[in-house]
């Protein structure tokens, strides 16, 4: 072979060994339609078209989910809602003997009432106050007839103020449904509530305070303890008082939990 033609030959080789050469690297705005030095860039149609919903998402205002179980969801809380309204024993809050004013706020109620010269108040909240269930599992013949007789009841913990005329200081009986002595019927005599503790307070609630004295009943003298049921019974708060207290606090649970039920509906089908 000729010596002129060996760097003919040659030529392709050391081609294929040098870099490609490529454009300069597009700026971030290039993508939105601006090129290299002002020159016009390619457009990018996905980057300024309307963004498309994706599936499952709301198409009111709200801007959240419609899933298929969110559905489902709502259509249960609709049965739900119908059954326990089907089940619901008082359409309105039954009313206390005694003269007792009622007022609610939210979950928490007040009753009161004046007698010579005092003014007594009942304060209870129904959070939390239907207590738990431990009972074991009923067989299957049993199952179906124990869920149609058995009721939730609410047994909130009130607290009783007393506070007489022309006096800065009121006393405060914390006082609760012991769980043994709910719904037993065989001692007619013994109280369905018990005094858990008992301490001064001045009368504006805003004023309490932790490092007041507090009487605890535990380890207190049966003869004392006893004058201080007597104490309440006289103002209008005993058995009696406590089993309407019962009825009043489960109509308002029940009727808070389908009050609940539909806010939590209305939340799910975002209306």
């Amino acid at each position: 072979m000729a010596p002129l033609l060996l760097p003919l030959l040659l030529r392709p080789a050391a081609r294929a060994l040098r870099p490609a050469v490529t454009t300069a690297t597009r700026a971030f705005g290039g993508l939105l339609g601006g090129g290299i030095h002002g020159q016009p860039g390619p457009v990018r149609p996905s980057l300024l078209q309307p963004l498309r919903r994706a599936p499952g998402l709301c198409s009111c205002t709200c801007g959240g989910l419609h899933t298929e179980g969110d559905k489902a969801f709502a259509e249960f809380l609709t049965d739900e809602i119908k059954e326990e309204r089907k089940i619901q024993k008082h359409k309105s809050l039954p009313k206390m003997s005694g003269d007792w004013e009622l007022a609610v706020q939210g979950t928490e109620a007040k009753l009161t009432r004046k007698l010579a010269g005092e003014k007594i108040t009942v304060t209870f909240n129904i959070n939390n106050s239907i207590p738990p269930t431990f009972d074991d599992e009923p067989s299957e013949g049993q199952k179906g007839q124990e869920e149609q007789e058995s009721e939730l009841t609410s047994t909130p913990n009130f607290v009783v103020e007393v506070v007489k005329n022309d006096t800065q200081k009121a006393l405060v009986l914390d006082c609760h449904y012991p769980e043994d002595e709910v719904g037993q019927e065989e001692e007619e005599e013994s109280d369905i509530f018990s005094i858990r503790e008992v301490s001064f307070q001045p009368t504006s609630e805003s004023d309490w305070k932790d490092t007041n004295y507090t009487l605890n009943t535990d380890s207190l003298d049966w003869a004392l303890y006893d004058h201080l049921m007597d104490f309440l019974a006289d103002r209008g708060v005993d058995n009696t008082f406590a089993d309407e207290l019962i009825e009043l606090s489960t109509a308002l649970e029940h009727q808070e939990y389908i009050n609940f039920l539909e806010d939590l509906k209305g939340f799910v089908k975002c209306q």
